[in-house]
């Protein structure tokens, strides 16, 4: 039975929304709701920059960092809709130098002690059992990894470079063996590349943003909305990207990057994994093309099978040592993004099968087909893991329904 979003219960998310930003928690934030279609709630609450006045409205540009993955896997998904490709092939048939992958043997103390491995399919690329990691994971890849900053950022040379630097060091395990966040879907892109003949961005920009009106989402914020850049904030006092381990520090809002002087303004590596920004209403559009089973970019059976458990249990089942920007306990994971599959062992409030994922700056969206609801929340606060937002976010939404 679909239930009814109560426009009074709703009220609660603006008193909680104006108490992060009173406790300096967020600088800002806008959270935006659709039932059917239809704006149900929207709250800004906050500044784009604690210097400024400016509001973090809905206009706000922000950094959706990993919020950029289920848009690039959407690409793909369509280039397997139209015969360009197969979830099952070897990553190697599009990037050579992925060719003789190794991987590190269990229990590795070295990087010198690997094994030969199949080479990782797309599939596992999509759904981070590849054996590829992320430079804040624990272990010796990870390690290597935050050695020569392999993270894609918007300043790196290019995707295709960081590709290779990439196929230069062994897989974290051998593909398959486990579930680990990583910067497989930034891989993606760049097969995404070469199957088109086209940079990432005039892919993206082709096949998503144009027909869905996403007019102000790219890799690099457009100069029009330069005045609407939003500064991004961490509590921590080291690294912004620390998780588990990192010191908080005296100001709980240290300014990591400011709107005037970012890597954002002028990227150079296009990052599928995270390098997007964009603002609230736009990926409110790309939400809604997915709860509306495809919008027409993808059949609905192609959206369907993307927002399926494509693992063999809940994430927590396969081992993960990992980040990872949701809870593991009770959650699947589609192409691109997580599904719960088991509400209560989640413990946070959902329905069966919602589809979402969030990024480091905080951001979050999901969407839930049971009721018909889109949701998008927007902050800029790393790490992601610094406060419960997004979980006591979802608990106030199904709060809501009546």
């Amino acid at each position: 039975m679909t239930l009814e979003l109560d426009p009074d219960r709703l009220k609660r998310i603006g008193a909680w929304a104006d108490r992060y930003v009173a406790q300096r928690k967020f600088a800002g934030l806008s959270v935006l709701i659709q039932q059917r279609g239809k704006e149900a709630y929207f709250h800004g609450a906050g500044v784009r920059d604690v210097t400024k006045d400016a509001l973090f409205d809905r206009g706000t540009v922000a950094r959706i960092y990993s919020m950029t993955k289920p848009i690039t896997s959407l690409v793909l998904m369509m280039l397997v809709e139209e015969g360009e490709l197969h979830l099952d092939a070897p990553l190697s048939r599009f990037l050579h130098e992925f060719d003789s992958p190794c991987a590190l043997v269990p229990g590795a103390k070295h990087l010198d002690q690997v094994e030969l491995v199949a080479v990782p399919t797309l599939h596992q690329l999509l759904t981070h059992q590849s054996g590829f990691s992320y430079p804040f994971n624990p272990g010796l890849l990870p390690q290597a990894m935050a050695a020569q900053d392999l993270l894609f950022k918007p300043n790196a040379s290019t995707l295709a470079d960081q590709c290779a630097a990439l196929a230069q060091l062994p897989l974290a395990f051998a593909p398959g063996k486990r579930w680990e966040y990583s910067v497989g879907i930034d891989v993606i892109g760049r097969v995404i590349e070469v199957v088109t003949g086209k940079p990432l961005d005039q892919a993206l920009q082709e096949r998503v943003f144009d027909p869905l009106g996403m007019t102000e989402t790219g890799f690099s914020v457009p100069v029009h909305a330069r005045d609407r850049f939003a500064a991004l904030y961490t509590p921590l006092a080291g690294n912004a990207m620390a998780l588990g381990g990192g010191a908080a520090g005296i100001d709980t809002l240290r300014q990591v990057d400011s709107a005037d002087a970012s890597p954002f303004l002028g990227a150079t590596c296009l990052s599928g994994g995270g390098g997007l920004v964009g603002t609230l209403d736009d990926y409110m559009r790309f939400a809604e093309c997915l709860r509306m089973g495809g919008g027409g970019l993808v059949s609905p059976a192609t959206a369907d099978f993307m927002m399926s458990n494509h693992l063999s249990g809940d994430i927590a089942s396969l081992g993960p040592a990992s980040f990872a920007e949701q809870p593991m306990d009770g959650m699947g994971f589609g192409i691109g993004g997580a599904v719960v599959i088991n509400p209560a062992r989640s413990r946070v409030p959902s329905s069966l099968g919602d589809f979402s994922w969030g990024g480091m700056a905080s951001t979050f969206f999901w969407v839930d087909r049971a009721h018909d609801l889109s949701v998008v929340f927007f902050t800029q606060l790393s790490p992601s893991s610094s406060y419960p937002a997004r979980a006591e976010l979802k608990a106030l939404v199904h709060g809501a329904l009546m």
